[in-house]
């Protein structure tokens, strides 16, 4: 990166396009309860969620351009080869697995707060269009956001400039899992967010931590709407079925062998 590019104006971005997208989602939100307090405002909390995680790259992508970086080479958009891309697919699955089963275990172990009910009604869906919605702003626009942000430019600028990988990803990891303001499922955001880093830096590129992160979402977004008709086939007591599981196993093994062996180590 450039060598003007310090570490205070790296955190300063990345902290104002955090905040920018706070601000964003919690005035609509403010301005759909003052005017309609009444009523329901889940399309309000969708638009809120929407709009605010599109503003999230706007200070960064203004920056860079000010810059005239190269978008490309700073934000990690490097194209995957298709082998790769089947290696994070297969990764992927046996990861969103275990971690099902993590969140599962935790929820027995502590008591979920009220706020996760609340943001389960958020992904709810009880049409068409609203799915559609909710896939385009939970699946893409909010992985993408965040990958751009925290494994395209967070991580890589720290890589480069600690020559220190694993300092670099468990740092940016940090950033990433504080900003969710989630603090049950903290641990969790924080080993995803280990993971996404390592695939945006074993492939040089955020597409690999973007497939991982959409496949997350997406299947949040699938047990929140269909848990029930999942039972018998992928739940088993109330837990991910030792089939399902030994599968996902079987898929991080394998996937992280076919990754390692198709991808160069980097510096």
């Amino acid at each position: 990166m450039n060598r003007t590019l310090t570490t205070k104006n790296v955190f300063g971005i990345v902290i104002l396009s955090v905040f920018s997208a706070l601000v964003v989602g919690t005035v609509i939100a403010s301005v759909g309860f003052i005017y309609h307090p009444e009523n329901d405002n889940q399309v309000t909390n969708f638009l809120a969620l929407f709009i605010g995680q599109g503003f999230m790259i706007v200070p960064l992508l203004l920056f860079l351009i000010a810059r005239k970086e190269s978008l490309v080479d700073r934000l990690r958009l490097q194209r995957l080869s298709l082998p790769i891309v089947l290696a994070t697919l297969v990764l992927s699955l046996g990861i969103i697995i275990a971690v099902d089963e993590f969140d599962r275990i935790a929820s027995l172990l502590f008591t979920p707060p009220e706020y996760l009910d609340q943001l389960g009604y958020m992904l709810k869906f009880d049409s068409f269009n609203m799915a559609i919605f909710l896939i385009f702003g939970i699946v893409i626009l909010a992985p993408l956001g965040e990958e751009l942000l925290f494994r395209g430019f967070l991580q890589q600028f720290l890589e480069e400039h600690w020559q220190d990988i694993t300092r670099a990803i468990l740092v940016t990891s940090l950033f990433f899992a504080v900003i969710h303001l989630n603090p049950f499922w903290l641990i969790q955001i924080y080993l995803l967010g280990v993971l996404l880093g390592y695939l945006a830096w074993r492939t040089g590129s955020i597409w690999a931590s973007f497939i991982l992160h959409a496949a997350n979402n997406l299947m949040a977004l699938l047990f929140t709407n269909y848990n029930e008709s999942l039972d018998g086939f992928y739940t088993w007591n109330g837990h991910v079925a030792p089939w399902i599981l030994l599968l996902g196993i079987g898929c991080i093994y394998f996937g992280f062998n076919w990754l390692n062996s198709i991808t160069k180590v980097r510096s």
